[in-house]
């Protein structure tokens, strides 16, 4: 009998954001260091946000970021030390459901 698909091990999203000059960099640093399997880059989104006290407005790119979900503490840990925002957008979405050989696909990708 094949394990329940709570006792498989589970895939997350997680979205940043950053600069357009730097998301194809950033985007295959993770994937180079098996940390992501996919990173899909979103071009041309506009954000508007508090900081620093002021309404800042950026045109910037979105990375959605396919990984193991056991796997974020690293993932985060390489996105924090390659990001150029002294703070940025971090965010795992954990994946509930989703096309059983794609998400094996993706915990293959990253195996060490």
């Amino acid at each position: 009998m094949p394990p329940s698909p709570a006792a498989a091990p589970s895939v997350a999203l997680s979205l940043v954001s950053c600069p357009q000059a730097q998301a194809e960099a950033l985007a295959r640093a993770l994937v180079e260091q098996q940390l992501a399997a996919c990173v899909s880059v979103l071009p041309g989104m506009q954000s508007v946000y508090r900081w620093q006290g002021a309404v800042e407005q950026a045109s910037e790119a979105l990375l959605l970021i396919k990984h193991p979900a056991q796997d974020f503490a690293a993932l985060k840990d390489a996105v924090l030390r390659l990001h150029p925002y002294e703070l940025p957008e971090l965010l795992m979405v954990s994946v509930d459901a989703g096309h059983r050989p794609y998400l094996d696909w993706v915990l293959s990708a990253c195996a060490k």
